[in-house]
Parts: C-alpha cells; sequence; structure tokens
C-alpha cells in the first residue's frame, strides 16, 4: 500500500464510528492518482463534515502527501446510488414545505 493510501485510512480511520469499514482502492493514470474512499454510509456526514469542510481538509493534506512524490493525488469518496436517492428525497421533501411569500404581499 503506498503513503498516499495509508494516509487516508489513517486519517479516516480516525475520524468514523466503524472504522472497520474503512477501505480505499488507488488508482493511476495519465491525469494522477485517484484514492477512491468506501465507508460505513452512516459515517458519511462525519467525512464530509459541515458543508463539506473536512472532506475538502483531507484533500488538501492529501495533495501535500501526493506532492512530496511529485505526484497529482485526488480524493473521491464512494456514495452509493441508494444513498444518494435517498439525501435528495429528504432534501426535496424538507424544501417542499417552504413557502415563499414576499411580505410585502400580506394584506392587514
Amino acid at each position: 500500500m503506498e503513503n498516499d493510501q495509508q494516509f487516508v485510512e489513517y486519517v479516516v480511520k480516525a475520524i468514523v464510528n466503524n472504522p472497520n469499514d474503512v477501505r480505499t482502492e488507488r488508482t493511476v493514470d495519465e491525469r494522477g492518482v485517484l484514492i477512491t474512499l468506501y465507508i460505513n454510509p452512516a459515517d458519511m456526514g462525519y467525512v464530509i463534515g459541515r458543508q463539506g469542510q473536512t472532506a475538502r481538509s483531507v484533500r488538501t493534506l492529501l495533495r501535500i502527501v501526493g506532492a512530496k512524490t511529485n505526484a497529482r493525488v485526488n480524493l473521491k469518496i464512494y456514495e452509493p446510488e441508494e444513498s444518494r436517492r435517498a439525501h435528495m428525497s429528504a432534501h426535496a421533501d424538507a424544501n417542499a414545505g417552504a413557502v415563499d411569500e414576499n411580505p410585502m404581499d400580506l394584506k392587514i
């Protein structure tokens, strides 16, 4: 296992509640190194963080690790399709109750 892949697994295992479910795949092509991260769906929020801040930070640190070996390293967090559908429907349900009223249109 390469240093960049070990780094991702080490950091993510320290963040999540199910460290045994963490695994990575490393692929190399003409654009650089891609590390795909697989985690338990229940831990997705911990890895992504508020407004994506945790994932952004891990990606920044990963680029620094890659720069030591002159490699362009990217991180992809795998999200199962059913998880994505559930998230989208929950988001749609939350927005369905929102009323877009202009306070100037209210008659008193």
